[in-house]
């Protein structure tokens, strides 16, 4: 299946007095790459939150931000830092005395300390708060995919206009290469002429001979047959349920080789700018797999 790896979505549901809001954004990247983004308190909900996202999506720079809210302990929202407190202010009363400083130590130096206020921890049960993290995500995750799919259909449609141009040089590069003998034939005979300024006489069953051997050298049948195979194959994994991002990007190579190889045997004006023509198309492709998951 076609399925863009850039999508957004964002929700928020009120579940058992929890308030759990959700924010998912899609990246490409080659592999699954995961960041979550939550307060401190809650923490211990990465480690069910990842496994819940690998479930859904399979490749991707996938971040999450994640906002909680228990309204029942709303009133008591933070807490102290007991060991901070205790450590920066034990130093700030030696300072005083070292120096014989007489103020006393006043609360805004002391607040001004980083992590000595903190959110307060949840006092409610954690299987309660993941519940309704649970259900959130599975909500955010449910648009984040549909916004997946209906991005994924808008390049499916461009793929296979695509696709079928390259069929179509395909079905030309085949027609023109089943045609070279005789050109073989006809360009033998004029070396022959040009070397020989005319004289010698030509051997029309060894000219047919020598030519038949160009024409063998120069066979593209099977990288033709191989590469419309190949076309199948991609029409396929675009239609099948799996993701189909990276074994598409490894067709694409293979569809790279056979049209080099094409290049490299058939010898021929007209061939090769067909030729050129496909792998601009194919190129075009590529960019597009690489946005597919």
């Amino acid at each position: 299946m076609i399925r863009s790896m850039t999508a957004y979505a964002a929700t928020e549901l009120t579940i058992n007095q929890i308030s759990v809001g959700i924010e998912i954004r899609g990246y490409n990247s080659r592999n699954l790459d995961m960041a979550i983004k939550m307060p401190p308190a809650y923490q211990f909900l990465e480690e069910k939150i990842r496994p819940a996202v690998t479930e859904r999506i399979s490749r991707g720079r996938i971040e999450i931000r994640l906002s909680l809210q228990c309204e029942a302990e709303a009133s008591e929202t933070f807490q102290i830092n007991e060991s901070i407190a205790d450590g920066y202010y034990a130093v700030l009363e030696r300072l005083r005395q070292r120096f014989r400083i007489t103020e006393e130590i006043p609360i805004s130096l002391l607040t001004s300390k980083n992590g000595l206020i903190e959110p307060a921890q949840p006092a409610t049960e954690t299987e309660t708060v993941w519940e309704a993290v649970s259900e959130t995500l599975s909500h955010a995750l449910d648009i984040f995919n549909e916004m997946k799919v209906a991005e994924g259909e808008n390049t499916a449609t461009d793929l296979k206009n695509r696709l079928a141009g390259i069929a179509g040089y395909l079905r030309e590069i085949e027609e023109r290469a089943a045609g070279l003998l005789a050109p073989y034939q006809q360009r033998l005979k004029e070396r022959i002429q040009v070397l020989t300024n005319g004289v010698a006489d030509i051997d029309e069953g060894r000219i047919a001979q020598e030519a038949a051997i160009l024409a063998d050298k120069s066979d593209i049948s099977e990288e033709i047959n191989r590469a419309q195979s190949h076309l199948a194959q991609f029409r396929h994994l675009m239609e099948a349920p799996a993701p189909a991002g990276r074994p598409l990007n490894f067709l694409l190579q293979e569809f790279n080789r056979e049209f080099n190889t094409m290049g490299s045997k058939a010898g021929n004006a007209e061939i090769s700018h067909l030729i050129v023509s496909a792998k601009t198309e194919l190129e075009k492709v590529r960019e597009q797999v690489q946005n597919i998951e």
